[in-house]
This record gives structure tokens, C-alpha cells and sequence, in this order.
């Protein structure tokens, strides 16, 4: 695993999220532990992931833990509320989103160049 997540516990973790991503893009990656297919796409997204960190910041959501966290994450990006999930965010604004199986590591890499 190439990964090395930052988690989301706050709406100020969000905030610091879209303030981080005007000098590097930024990544948040929604999970829900108790569904399959998020599993699966957290796992295969995993052992895809080739980005270093000096190209792109990852953060990890828990869903069940942080659900408030989430309904602030689609507030203040206007990405409707999926699981499992991935936002890109580029100078303060989602560029990129997917859900379910259409996340794809290799594609996201495409889009950071």
C-alpha cells in the first residue's frame, strides 16, 4: 500500500482541506467500514495508488464516525453524498468526483499528471 492517508475527524479538517488544496491538490476519499462495496473500492484504489505525496494529499473519511463531517463535505463542495466516494479539490473547489466502482486510481493519476 502507497498510501498514507490523512483522516477527516472536523469541519476544520474539511476547511484546512480546501485551504491546502490552492498550493497542492487534495483528495478525500469516503468510506463506509460496513459496506462491501466500499471495501472493495477502498482496497482496490489502494494497491493502484502510484501518486506521490509531493503530487497530491489524501484524506480518508469514516463515514460512520463522522457523518456530520460528510454533510459538510458536500456542502461546502456541492458533490452530492455518495459511499464510497472520492473528491478531488483543486484550488478550493471539487474538480472530480466518482463513486462506487468507477473509482479508479489510475484514472485519478491522469487527471494530476
Amino acid at each position: 500500500m502507497n498510501t498514507n492517508w490523512n483522516l477527516l475527524k472536523s469541519k476544520e479538517d474539511v476547511d484546512a482541506v480546501l485551504q491546502r488544496s490552492h498550493e497542492l491538490p487534495c483528495l478525500i476519499f469516503k468510506h463506509s467500514t460496513r459496506c462491501g462495496i466500499s471495501v472493495g473500492a477502498k482496497t482496490r484504489f489502494e494497491s493502484a495508488y502510484k501518486i506521490p505525496e509531493s503530487n497530491l494529499a489524501i484524506y480518508y473519511l469514516d463515514l460512520l464516525s463522522y457523518r456530520e463531517v460528510s454533510n459538510y463535505i458536500a456542502e461546502v463542495t456541492g458533490v452530492w453524498h455518495q459511499s464510497p466516494q472520492v473528491i478531488l479539490i483543486k484550488d478550493g473547489k471539487a474538480v472530480y468526483d466518482e463513486s462506487h466502482h468507477s473509482i479508479d486510481a489510475v484514472k485519478l493519476e491522469s487527471l494530476i499528471g
